[in-house]
């Protein structure tokens, strides 16, 4: 698979590392087309003690990067802006209500915005993980018209009955479904077996 991940400013950092991490070992994966913007980079730095741009990527993963490139958000002539350039989806984690707001009104002024876009135009999967609360009327109505133009609203809500050890175990979880929604399961998610 080919798929494009997209961190924004929204508070989850911990989210998006752990879906590179997961993605950049998964043998079904062939490539990862990273984008952050300038607003996740503060909070990539103030939530996981990770600054600057420079590595940042090698940073994330904890390791060099074997099949993830990152690009950034102010480039569109970035592949992934482009319908012909083959892609299997695009997952935002965790999507700001800025960002949501972008895509669903079709601004596409940014990279992430123009690759949301490609992927609705094509049909592709895009899924929204959105990250605030409460919800007021313009998060509701942009999250209908981009759920109404073909990407998946995916809430950060972790799920507790897992009994999750750690911040970092919860956010490995809540992407494994994430992962599963888009044909990826992964090794060691937690499935709901109830008690007979």
């Amino acid at each position: 698979m080919n798929l494009t991940v997209a961190i924004s400013g929204a508070s989850g950092a911990i989210l998006g590392r752990e879906i590179l991490r997961a993605l950049e070992a998964d043998a079904r994966v062939s490539r990862v087309h990273f984008v952050a913007t300038e607003n996740s980079l503060r909070v990539i730095a103030e939530e996981l003690g990770i600054s600057g741009r420079t590595g940042l990527l090698e940073k994330l993963l904890g390791a060099a990067p074997t099949k993830t490139v990152q690009h950034s958000d102010a480039d569109i002539g970035a592949p992934i802006a482009s319908g012909s350039y083959p892609s299997n989806g695009m997952i935002v984690l965790p999507c700001s209500m800025g960002t949501l707001a972008t895509i669903a009104t079709g601004l596409a002024d940014t990279l992430i915005g123009r690759a949301a876009d490609v992927s609705l135009k094509e049909r592709r999967p895009l899924v929204l993980c959105v990250r605030e609360t409460p919800f007021n009327r313009i998060h509701l109505r942009n999250m209908t018209l981009a759920a109404e133009a073909g990407a998946t609203i995916f809430p950060v809500i972790p799920a507790f009955y897992m009994k999750a050890a750690d911040s970092t175990e919860m956010a490995r979880q809540f992407v494994s479904r994430v992962l599963a929604h888009i044909g990826l399961p992964q090794p060691g998610a937690y499935v709901w077996k109830p008690s007979e």
